[in-house]
């Protein structure tokens, strides 16, 4: 029996873009080729990227993504003031220059690959619209489209920081199966027109999120990307705990902070090849979820995952859904208020053994139940090509 063969298209590969899902998407990627899966990668924006564990494709508009790329922040601009217009216009050049090309370069990929199904990763639905249809028509081939920010990519949100709005101008409907990171997204989606909608939660590949032996020399470290929708939670558990705590050490990695860090130093970004060092010189790890996702249930996100897998003394803001990951007050914290941070902060730190304890129980349940070879196992089943993995 031949291996199961997958065909991804990516929004991007290159970890250089910052898109926030591309680490993920790595981890996963590896999660396959580690239950058997040949996978072959080819992308929506930037140049492929070898890597150990897919194959690759080129990607046919690459020099027209560069171009949307230079003028995007115009582009994004006009979108904010006079959105209806201005998607519109996008779209119109999208479905007459670049959907051409993918569609041409789609089909002689199946042609050639026989996958057992395509897999759309978080490429903006309306860009390839009619060729999910074409290629099942045409092979008999299932398409699958992943959509890794839910409920943040939906359109009351105003879709993804890339400038694109995944689902305006789009249909569902052409796909066989939408995959989620939100459980309590799928009802939207099947209100956007879905056929059928799974979810998938995010994951930590434990072999690169894992503990570092370095020293400790952070005592509350927080990363992520700016504050945006949880601006008040960063005041809560960074802001007034700073001021509070004047002994203890409080850094923030990454950027675009813009509310109250209080006394926190700025540490800049943090390259992902040393994130999990990073985790690992801190005493305590923050989880600081928007409120988009911390409000939906069961919408999860990268960070938790990442921090538990590095054994990292967790401390997040209330997040419906955590319980179904992790134990509160034994695989991590949940506070409801600076007074409650503060607390556990100083909690976790005049008690470093209890700290590092529960840092373990955390990695221990990412082993046991949400690493990438968990994730690719469950989206392989949910397509229909389980059975033919490795166990």
């Amino acid at each position: 029996m031949r291996s199961p063969k997958l065909l991804a298209v990516a929004s991007a590969v290159d970890l250089g873009f910052r898109y926030g899902c591309t680490p993920a998407w790595w981890q996963l990627w590896k999660g396959f080729a580690e239950v058997g899966v040949d996978l072959v990668v080819t992308p929506y924006r930037g140049r492929s990227v070898e890597a150990p564990w897919w194959r690759t494709a080129k990607n046919p508009c690459y020099w027209e993504g560069e171009a949307f790329a230079a003028v995007r922040g115009r582009i994004v601009h006009r979108a904010e003031s006079e959105p209806g217009d201005t998607d519109r216009w996008v779209r119109e050049v999208v479905w007459r220059w670049v959907t051409p090309r993918w569609r041409r370069h789609l089909v002689r990929l199946v042609e050639r690959e026989r996958p057992d199904a395509v897999v759309v990763f978080t490429v903006p639905m309306s860009h390839l619209r009619g060729i999910p249809t074409l290629l099942r028509e045409r092979f008999g081939v299932p398409v699958v489209f992943y959509d890794g920010d839910v409920p943040m990519s939906f359109p009351e949100h105003g879709g993804m920081d890339t400038g694109f709005n995944y689902y305006h101008g789009a249909d569902p409907s052409e796909y066989d199966l939408v995959v989620s990171n939100s459980e309590g997204g799928l009802p939207r989606l099947l209100e956007l027109g879905a056929r059928r909608a799974e979810a998938v939660f995010w994951g930590a590949d434990p072999e690169f999120f894992s503990p570092r032996p370095v020293e400790k020399d952070v005592d509350v470290f927080f990363y992520g990307y700016g504050d945006k929708f949880r601006r008040e939670w960063m005041k809560a558990m960074v802001g007034e705990p700073s001021r509070r705590l004047d002994d203890v050490d409080f850094a923030l990695g990454g950027g675009d902070f813009r509310g109250d860090t209080g006394r926190a130093r700025l540490l800049g970004d943090v390259p992902f090849n040393v994130f999990p060092a990073a985790i690992s010189a801190a005493r305590v790890n923050l989880n600081v979820t928007r409120r988009s996702h911390a409000s939906v249930p069961a919408s999860s996100t990268a960070r938790p995952f990442e921090l538990a897998a590095c054994a990292a003394a967790i401390v997040s803001n209330p997040y419906e859904g955590v319980e179904r990951w992790f134990e509160p007050g034994r695989e991590l914290v949940v506070v409801s208020s600076a007074d409650e941070a503060a607390a556990a902060y100083r909690e976790l730190l005049d008690d470093p053994g209890a700290a590092e304890a529960m840092g373990a129980l955390a990695r221990e349940r990412v082993l046991d139940e949400h690493t990438y070879v968990h994730r690719a196992r469950r989206l392989l089943e949910l397509i229909g090509v389980g059975d033919a993995v490795r166990v």
